[in-house]
């Protein structure tokens, strides 16, 4: 079963100020090319994913699953992220 995303009032405010498409928050949340957990503390995740149709830029996508669905807390293009494997190189 394909979990339906909840995007808060925030994120879809942040999503429209910043010109983030959906498609590309889905595609990050459900293709992660990684994940890590937020300094908050489980089970709050950031996952990251390149968006192609902005200079493949990094998208970071803050959220929290459930056993029923995907709640987006917001999402950024993160200038400061850095694939982990890069990172280490």
């Amino acid at each position: 079963m394909i979990k339906p995303l909840r995007i808060t009032t925030h994120c879809a405010t942040v999503m429209s100020e910043r010109l983030i498409d959906i498609a590309w928050v889905e595609r990050t949340v459900r293709t992660p090319d990684w994940v890590v957990q937020d300094p908050s503390g489980p089970p709050t995740e950031r996952r990251y994913g390149t968006v192609p149709e902005r200079e493949h830029r990094i998208l970071r996508v803050v959220c929290l699953e459930n056993d029923v669905e995907i709640r987006i807390i917001t999402a950024f293009l993160d200038r400061k992220a850095r694939h982990p494997d890069e990172a280490e190189a």
